[in-house]
């Protein structure tokens, strides 16, 4: 019973002594709301990110405009050696420079719509009948040889719309946050999925899909069909947006392409399923660049001041890309002006760290991630094979934010326990904003993952999910109007809460294991 009572004394001990450690310093969490809540200026990051810079598609001009212009406000807000930095070879830039298309008949309308990313223009204006292709198989593209040059073609595909009777907006219930809280770690290690039954019924048909439409896009090409008129995901006048062709160098030639809004392609779907005639008339210009086929990231920092921590690092960063058919306001300008608010506020109550802190802005996340992976494996060490550089060790922490507007609700810990109750204590000045949960959980898709595969503690945040999957998504409604100005100054204020923390800590962020190598993994 005594070594029982001395062991509980001395874990009791440590647990306490770990909490005092990271007990927020009132004064400085009150320095941080006041910058970060009453003299914020996210929204003004956010213009010009947006409306100013436009889309940001990965190695376009309106990413370099975005980038070139975040290098010179972190530069003046007193932020150092601030800079774009190389990741690798990414490819051809492209925007669209002209886009109209309208039905002429049985009636004029205008179509709502967008080029598919990296698709070439119709090099002038168009008008034709619109053509319907039927084809379920690479066999049945026969028919068609010889019948569609200068034609505008779609396919005979797409869904009836449902009724929408759930809102765009929403917010995480308190039950569901309970949840995540509750999670438990996973047990063993990820098994291997073998898709049998229906989901291997599922995949085959995908393939085939994938087949015919493969087929398809040669046969259009040389065919020289004008423009071929694509159903776009989405409704009530919101479609989602993708690219239609590769940005490689030496990508091969594919046909001009729209990705039409679902009211309109279905509207014209329903005439030629009837026999009716429908004519459509475009002009779409369409720009490739090429001359730098570079990725670049915008990197800054506010330097550490401690003789032993200086050399030291807390990153912080989200993708500065976008897709094309809007400004990307929440995908991801909103991440992006949510962490230059957060530097920016610690240098608004003159924080001198004892840590280095950077900030990262990736590029051409939405086409893998390249940005952020690029940047690991540059400084830090290769997840295929583990091998890993000596700056590895000296990063505490990587935090990312990517889902949208919706304010932070917590923190995914990525699988790392001993990091939770750090985190439960650096959130507690803020439970009064609505940011209370910590969960095991780990959470995809985004920036952070490209540090975790090393083996460096990456976490993204929990967000409440506003309109971003249901309206703004890689969608054309994703505009600054979507940004919920509150929200991104709560969330940038408990960002530069959690930096501040990381910076002053005694020891670096916890690690879990490190990761093996993607080769050994099942």
């Amino acid at each position: 019973m005594i070594k029982r009572f001395t062991i509980t004394a001395m874990a009791f001990s440590l647990c306490f002594s770990a909490f005092a450690q990271d007990a927020p310093d009132a004064a400085i969490v009150e320095k941080i709301r006041k910058a970060g809540l009453d003299n914020s200026k996210v929204m003004d990051i956010a213009f010009n990110l947006t409306d100013v810079s436009g889309p940001r598609l990965s190695n376009s001009p309106g990413l370099k405009r975005a980038q070139d212009w975040a290098v010179k406000q972190l530069t003046e807000w007193g932020l150092k050696n601030a800079h774009l930095e190389a990741w690798g070879t990414f490819g051809k830039g492209w925007q669209v420079d002209k886009y109209y298309a309208a039905t002429t008949a049985p009636f004029y309308h205008p179509i709502i719509a967008s080029p598919k990313a990296w698709t070439p223009g119709t090099n002038g204006p168009i008008k034709s009948e619109v053509v319907l292709i039927k084809a379920d198989s690479v066999a049945d593209l026969a028919k068609y040889k010889g019948k569609l040059a200068g034609k505008i073609v779609m396919m005979d595909q797409g869904v009836p719309l449902a009724s929408g009777l759930k809102p765009d907006f929403s917010r995480y219930a308190d039950s569901t946050l309970a949840q995540m809280a509750a999670a438990k770690p996973a047990a063993g290690a990820p098994r291997q999925r073998t898709a049998t039954g229906p989901m291997a019924d599922r995949i085959a048909q995908m393939m085939k899909v994938r087949e015919v439409r493969a087929a398809m896009s040669a046969m259009l090409v040389e065919e020289k069909v004008a423009l071929i008129l694509t159903y776009a995901r989405g409704g009530q006048g919101t479609f989602f947006t993708s690219n239609g062709a590769s940005y490689a160098l030496d990508a091969k030639p594919v046909s001009p392409e729209l990705e039409v809004a679902a009211e309109d392609f279905l509207h014209i779907l329903r005439l030629l399923r009837a026999g009716k005639p429908v004519e459509v008339e475009a002009d779409i210009k369409t720009s490739f660049y090429a001359q730098d086929p570079q990725g670049y990231n915008v990197i800054a920092e506010i330097p550490g001041t401690d003789k032993k921590l200086k050399d030291e690092v807390i990153m912080i960063g989200g993708h500065f890309d976008s897709w094309h058919a809007a400004t990307g306001a929440t995908d991801n300008a909103a991440g992006s002006a949510v962490m230059m608010e957060a530097m920016r506020i610690l240098k608004a109550i003159d924080f001198k760290p004892k840590r280095t802190i950077r900030i990262a802005l990736w590029s051409s996340e939405e086409q893998g991630l390249f940005g952020s992976r690029g940047y690991v494996a540059k400084h830090f060490g290769d997840p295929k094979t583990m091998v890993l550089t000596p700056d590895q060790k000296k990063i505490s922490a990587y935090y990312n934010l990517d889902n949208g507007t919706g304010k932070i609700r917590g923190i995914y810990l990525q699988g790392n326990a001993a990091a939770g109750p750090i985190f439960q204590s650096w959130l507690s000045p803020f439970n009064d904003l609505g940011a209370t949960t910590v969960t095991i959980n780990n959470t995809g898709g985004t920036d952070h993952q490209a540090f975790d595969a090393v083996g460096i503690p990456g976490f993204q945040f929990i967000q409440d999910p506003a309109d971003y999957n249901t309206r703004t998504h890689h969608s054309n409604m994703d505009t600054y109007d979507r940004l919920v100005e509150d929200d991104l100054k709560q969330s940038a204020t408990i960002v530069a809460s959690f930096v501040y923390n990381t910076s002053q800590r005694d020891a670096q962020i916890p690690r879990k294991e490190l990761p093996a190598t993607q080769a050994a993994r099942p």
